[in-house]
């Protein structure tokens, strides 16, 4: 299968051999891997810088959008859709709970259950994250032109469908047999 986006290309989940292993090949000017997690760093830099004047620190930013856009409510969600344990969410939500951006709420139906909840300013501080989001974005793609970032769309969506794929492939090989 073709990538639509993306003429003359092999098809998508073949290996295209472009790396050898050697150390020349994998320097950080040619590793995409490094290349991708520089920009990553840089990206979450400017964007920390950004959340300082909301009264917010680089960890903090992140679980009230996570709260506010993809309706996570639990410590225990908010620790899987970040990759932390649920010590450090804990921390984090005393933080942001001491900020008076949010509260915990248990459940009544389940006492053991605790929900996390946006306060009034807690949405308004939110609010204000995704322009600061935008505006890191774009002086990241500072002079690329339309047909560019719609190729490094591409190109990216591409790569992850490439690593699932190879995931859910190898993932399906090493399945212990019922």
């Amino acid at each position: 299968m073709q990538s639509p986006d993306i003429p003359d290309t092999p098809p998508i989940g073949q290996p295209c051999g472009h790396y050898g292993g050697s150390p020349m090949e994998l320097g950080a000017d040619r590793n995409i891997g490094l290349l991708i997690k520089h920009v990553h760093i840089l990206l979450h830099r400017v964007i920390d810088l950004k959340a300082i004047p909301l009264g917010l620190t680089a960890n903090q930013w992140r679980p009230l959008l996570l709260i506010e856009h993809k309706g996570v409510d639990t410590p225990a969600e908010m620790a899987r859709a970040m990759g932390v344990d649920t010590g450090a969410v804990t921390r984090t939500l005393d933080r942001l709970e001491s900020k008076g951006f949010l509260r915990r709420e248990r459940v009544p139906e389940d006492r053991r259950v605790v929900k996390i909840v946006l306060t009034d300013s807690g949405r308004e501080v939110a609010a204000r994250i995704l322009p600061a989001i935008a505006e890191t974005l774009n002086i990241h793609l500072q002079g690329f032109s339309e047909a560019e970032i719609a190729m490094l769309f591409a190109l990216l969506k591409r790569m992850i469908v490439n690593g699932e794929q190879h995931l859910l492939q190898q993932t399906a090989e090493h399945a212990p047999e019922p």
